[in-house]
């Protein structure tokens, strides 16, 4: 377990309120029990336990004080830390709300995705259409990419989907980095279409060669703009037509701000 020494609440608070990691760290503290926080928040046992593990993780310290089964499946209490923790949440959580209501009707809803830092190149918002159950995995249908005629899917555990409270019709914002989408160039025939796989048409506004890979930088219809990979030499050159092939499992979703 991590030690104290290397506390950091910046990555444990960098999921958005709507998250339901926070809650349910709130309702521990509240109720003393982790089984009745994962059923006042609405998520299974499992999901609850996850919630701790990856708080903890990115806290770098306990916020929990667990004992394992028992009548209610055990009891539980907040470290110093989770108390504090839960404090810069509410802190954080009204500075954020004076701050949109400041920019509300001008820069918000773009300011406030921007809160969103991550490495990955490709991101941009969309809504959940609808969710396919898949034994421990869910398939998330995320609906149509900008103004192109394809649609994208994302693959997480069930406990995943509980977590962010996803649900028909929720706004996210989908990620994905770049090394994961491979760049073809389009063919006169579009190929069959295939469970999990994505394949974007469009067009090539820039392109870098590399020994490794040439790197693509394309626009889809509406505008949106999206980095990959062909292979080297590819012949790829700026206007040329290409297919941005995204497999579900490199989708990553976050609840989008605003």
């Amino acid at each position: 377990m991590p030690g104290t020494s290397s506390v950091s609440f910046a990555g444990a608070l960098s999921h958005d309120m709507a998250d339901k990691r926070i809650a349910i760290l709130r309702e521990i503290g509240a109720g003393g029990s982790i089984s009745q926080a994962a059923r006042a928040v609405g998520v299974s046992y499992k999901a609850a336990w996850q919630a701790l593990d990856t708080l903890t993780n990115l806290a770098g310290t306990p916020l929990v004080d667990r004992a394992v089964g028992g009548a209610g499946g055990g009891g539980a209490q907040l470290t110093d830390a989770g108390h504090q923790l839960l404090a810069a949440a509410d802190a954080m959580a009204e500075a954020r709300s004076a701050v949109l209501a400041r920019w509300e009707g001008q820069a918000g809803p773009a300011a406030a995705r921007l809160a969103v830092r991550t490495s990955m190149r490709n991101q941009w918002p969309c809504a959940v259409q609808r969710l396919e159950m898949l034994g421990q995995i869910v398939r998330v249908h995320l609906g149509r990419v900008g103004d192109a005629d394809a649609f994208l899917s994302a693959r997480i555990t069930r406990e995943s989907a509980e977590l962010l409270g996803l649900a028909p019709g929720l706004v996210v914002q989908a990620l994905c980095k770049a090394t994961a989408v491979r760049v073809e160039r389009a063919a006169a025939a579009q190929p069959r279409p295939e469970p999990g796989i994505c394949r974007l048409p469009a067009k090539a506004v820039r392109v870098v060669r590399g020994d490794t890979g040439d790197e693509v930088s394309a626009e889809l219809a509406g505008g949106i703009q999206m980095v990959g990979f062909a292979a080297p030499d590819s012949g790829l050159r700026a206007g040329s037509r290409v297919l941005l092939v995204v497999q579900d499992n490199a989708v990553v979703i976050a609840l989008a701000q605003g």
